[in-house]
């Protein structure tokens, strides 16, 4: 499996001039690119291809007295910015064509100096290294300094600086790691995600939701009404405005640090994971957007999901419109209606439901159904796994 490790850079003045230099280089090529297909687009002329617009946006480029700074940066990275603008090519055709299934991607776009993110990437070809003395080495920049939180499980194909919003660096590295199967675990899990609690699974655990942004309201406010007295263009506002963004990479580190830690838990005890497919982008768009956004659970499924492809774990959405609130966990009943201030119902048989809890057990109970036949056997049986029986319908299974 691929993965992404990163770690915290601490570069010094000459290195972080020298990284704003890279990522200005990187942008200017991008642009380069992008500007001179839109331009032969307008013109009625052919597709520039990928070879072509390399020569023109930055073999002959450097040879002009406007772009010969490119060459005092590494090759590479200029290559990986060409390199992104045609993998975003792709993905609009593929994307206006019907091939990539999903949302519709726009036409690429301008990069701007006034970014949030500024990126650069280095492949084995730029010959990047970690020194004996544990430091990045990177061309033309210099052995930039690395907070190691962890050992890295592999030699990186590849590593890509990123200078976030507030003013921090980063090195993500992309690594090769083998699948480290956990030992069987019996129990079985279904979560059922909301507001009041973050999750509610179907043994009856209610975990809090930590609302961290919530929390943090009051810090944000105060950074932001600092940040509404400073005038344009002056130093102080750039300071404010970087301190807004460090208050808010604070409750975006709380919040995966939460979901990285709550993930772990769940694949470690469990080995099915079930969850409810939300859709996050309808509920982003009513009342309870600031709540939607803040309860991140596009970003716990996603660990949810890669986590237990790598330790050898079942994990599978079920279908949003499936009724696991409003069914009787206990004989199967649907009950016409269910508002969300009823919190707790009695069926006609008599069971008395925890709304969250009984949806958590449906939810179980459906993902169970979808991923089992007849004989107990996985309907998608993973690689070289050793299926329980013959497949095959109840009187073939006696």
């Amino acid at each position: 499996m691929r993965l992404r490790y990163r770690y915290r850079l601490y570069p010094d003045a000459a290195q972080r001039q020298a990284l704003a230099r890279a990522f200005g280089c990187a942008r200017v090529v991008f642009n380069d690119g992008l500007r001179l297909r839109q331009d032969a687009r307008e013109a009625g002329l052919p597709y520039v291809s990928d070879g072509e617009l390399s020569k023109r946006v930055i073999t002959e480029a450097k040879k002009t007295l406007e772009r010969a700074w490119l060459g005092e940066v590494s090759a590479v990275l200029l290559q990986q910015a060409l390199a992104d603008l045609n993998t975003a090519y792709r993905n609009f055709f593929a994307s206006i064509t019907g091939k990539r299934k999903g949302p519709k991607i726009a036409e690429p776009r301008f990069r701007s100096k006034k970014d949030n993110r500024q990126a650069v990437r280095f492949t084995k070809n730029a010959r990047f290294t970690v020194t004996a003395g544990g430091r990045l080495r990177l061309p033309k920049i210099g052995d930039v300094p690395v907070r190691w939180s962890r050992s890295l499980p592999s030699e990186p194909s590849s590593v890509t600086v990123v200078k976030d919003a507030a003013g921090r660096y980063f090195a993500s590295f992309v690594v090769e790691t083998a699948d480290e199967r956990l030992p069987q675990a019996a129990a079985e899990v279904g979560i059922d995600l909301g507001l009041t609690h973050f999750a509610v699974t179907s043994d009856g655990r209610k975990i809090d939701n930590p609302r961290l942004l919530r929390r943090a309201a009051k810090k944000l406010r105060k950074a932001q009404q600092a940040l509404s007295r400073k005038v344009r263009g002056s130093n102080n506002r750039k300071k404010a405005v970087v301190k807004v963004a460090r208050a808010h990479a604070r409750v975006a580190d709380a919040r995966r640090d939460f979901a990285h830690k709550l993930s772990a838990a769940l694949i470690r005890d469990n080995q099915a994971i079930y969850v409810e497919n939300l859709s996050v982008r309808g509920l982003a768009r009513t009342k309870l957007a600031k709540s939607v956004h803040d309860v991140g659970w596009s970003q716990f499924t996603a660990m949810l999901e890669y986590k237990a492809a790598r330790y050898g774990r079942t994990f599978a959405k079920i279908d949003r419109w499936f009724p696991s609130s409003k069914l009787c966990s206990a004989c199967g009943a649907l009950a016409d209606k269910m508002p969300l201030n009823v919190r707790s119902w009695t069926c006609a048989c008599g069971a008395t439901h925890d709304r969250d809890v009984n949806a958590a057990i449906n939810i179980l109970a459906a993902g169970r159904a979808d991923r089992r036949n007849a004989c107990g056997d996985p309907v998608r049986p993973p690689l070289a796994v050793a299926r329980v029986g013959e497949a095959g319908s109840h009187r073939g299974a006696a």
